[in-house]
């Protein structure tokens, strides 16, 4: 039924259905409470006519029902796709009619978004929670009722379907697997990443991101896989992250740099309160760590923290330890498999030191969902891809990134692309033009920044940014939208009519300099660590 080496939770549950998987809060599931929801919900899935090869779709927080949902598409042959709960209702609806989910599970928390687009909702629509409701919703609890908490018999490993942002600004579905395998079956870049990290029966992973973004998703996807226990977070608190890692003795964690910014702005003595002996491997990515940052982490923590540089398309990954990067600072080292590549636009390779976009290989062979040109402009005939990241490589082989093509912002380790906020203020009918981009932030790495042209009629309303931030938010996750909202007369336009939004990003940059007595550049001040 499994693969020889059983790396699905299902084999650790024949062994030890006792054993600990997954807590949060007061809460623990054994590996068989893990097991009996999977099964139960798989075989609800098979009932309902959900086959391999269809998909379900999640929309939660960070609660124990998704790893019920995830590991029953990962013996039922179905593409599992979670949803960011920042979303408002037009951008769920998107991804539902992109993904094209036989089921979504939900919770009573996201009915207000989901109600204005009920015609895009699955016909099977679950909630983990049992208050009546109208249809098409029903409860997780009735849908799975009487159902059997056995293995499939012909139970095959499913696929992550997960979104990112296209060049559109509309999120765009990435493949990088497909259901059907043998369970247990992983692929090559995870099987590494576990050795790398020693990931084994061992683990106590600290998890403290939100369960629909890829890292968390699949880090606790590796620990499960090797019969781990699993600590989440509901959300992230970074005193309650300390404590949680002296209780449960962890072992493994992961981050994102504002996790870090905020762990060391805590009072001393609180920091040095805890007990983290345990603490082995704190891995972090997701968006530039400042290099202040990084040795201000290293000097608590010791050697411990381990960063690596991938995407949601999994075509490669780089990894650096904590020593590696005390001699090559601020890289995000190299291949963990596979191979790293800089060239230019034209595809010729470019030598140590020379900057251009960053080209991976031996990872998965992704696509993106319902879109072959996009597909096909991110490959090189040799098969090395490219996400359109901006670095280099230094004369060790070590790569560097220094920028994002198309003014991707990377904002708390999320990104957030320009385009879909500047249509969101075009439509806006005071706004005759607009620019967004990301600015510095000693915090989150970037925060959004918008410079708008009004109409004439609006030039002089004081309460014009606060309108246009309502307006924002009432259609945008709100960590896309702008934090900072500048005014002018006129944007600078090329005669092409393409903006020129790097020369004006860096006017806004110097002028933020000139007025704060700052260099601009984003640099992390160590006084604020205090």
């Amino acid at each position: 039924m499994f693969r020889p080496d059983n790396l699905h939770p299902a084999a650790i549950a024949a062994r030890e259905p006792k054993r600990p998987a997954l807590t949060l809060g007061d809460t623990t599931w054994t590996y068989g409470d893990l097991e009996t929801a999977a099964n139960r919900l798989a075989h609800g899935l098979r009932r309902a006519g959900v086959k391999p090869g269809d998909g379900i779709a999640v929309l939660l927080g960070n609660q124990l029902e998704i790893f019920a949902a995830f590991w029953a598409a990962m013996r039922s042959g179905c593409y599992y796709t979670p949803i960011s709960t920042h979303l408002q209702g037009e951008e769920i609806a998107w991804i539902l009619q992109s993904a094209r989910p036989k089921l979504l599970l939900t919770s009573q928390d996201f009915l207000d978004r989901l109600t204005p687009i009920a015609d895009s909702l699955p016909a099977i629509s679950l909630r983990v929670d049992t208050a009546p409701s109208p249809a098409p919703w029903q409860a997780l609890e009735a849908f799975t009722a009487g159902q059997p908490d056995t293995f499939p018999e012909d139970a095959s490993e499913g696929a992550a379907l997960l979104f990112s942002s296209g060049t559109t600004g509309r999120p765009k579905g990435v493949i990088n697997a497909r259901p059907g395998a043998v369970p247990g079956t992983i692929g090559e870049l995870a099987r590494r990443r576990m050795a790398l990290h020693e990931i084994d029966e061992k683990v106590t992973y600290l998890s403290t991101a939100p369960l629909y973004h890829s890292a968390p998703l699949r880090y606790t996807e590796m620990v499960l896989r090797k019969g781990g226990h699993c600590v989440i977070m509901e959300r992230f608190d970074a005193t309650k992250a300390l404590e949680l890692i002296e209780r449960h003795r962890v072992t493994h964690s992961q981050w994102v740099p504002t996790m870090f910014v905020r762990l060391l702005r805590l009072p001393e003595a609180l920091r040095q309160g805890h007990d983290l002996a345990s603490h082995r491997y704190a891995v972090h990515a997701a968006a530039p760590c400042p290099p202040e940052v990084k040795r201000a982490m290293l000097a608590w923590w010791g050697p411990i923290i381990h960063e690596y540089y991938s995407a949601t398309e999994a075509n490669g990954q780089t990894v650096i330890g904590p020593e590696e990067w005390l001699a090559h600072p601020g890289s995000v080292g190299r291949p963990l498999l596979g191979e790293v590549r800089i060239r230019d636009e034209a595809g010729r390779d470019l030598p140590a030191g020379e900057t251009g976009l960053v080209y991976l290989g031996g990872g998965a062979r992704f696509e993106y969902l319902d879109d072959a040109e996009k597909t096909a402009a991110a490959y090189a005939a040799d098969g090395l891809s490219t996400l359109g990241d901006i670095g280099y490589l230094d004369a060790d082989g070590y790569l560097y990134l220094t920028d994002r093509r198309d003014f991707t912002i990377i904002s708390g380790g999320v990104n957030i692309y320009p385009r879909e906020v500047e249509d969101i203020l075009l439509a806006h009918p005071r706004v005759a033009d607009a620019a967004v981009f990301g600015l510095p932030d000693p915090e989150f790495g970037e925060r959004v920044h918008a410079v708008v042209e009004p109409v004439a009629a609006a030039a002089h309303d004081p309460g014009l940014a606060g309108e246009l931030r309502d307006f924002c938010r009432q259609r945008l996750a709100h960590l896309k939208c702008p934090r900072d909202f500048e005014f002018r007369a006129h944007l600078p336009r090329l005669p092409t009519g393409k903006l020129a939004k790097g020369s004006l990003r860096l006017e806004v940059m110097a002028a933020l300099a000139a007025s704060h007595g700052e260099s601009g550049g984003g640099t992390f001040q160590p006084a604020s660590l205090q």
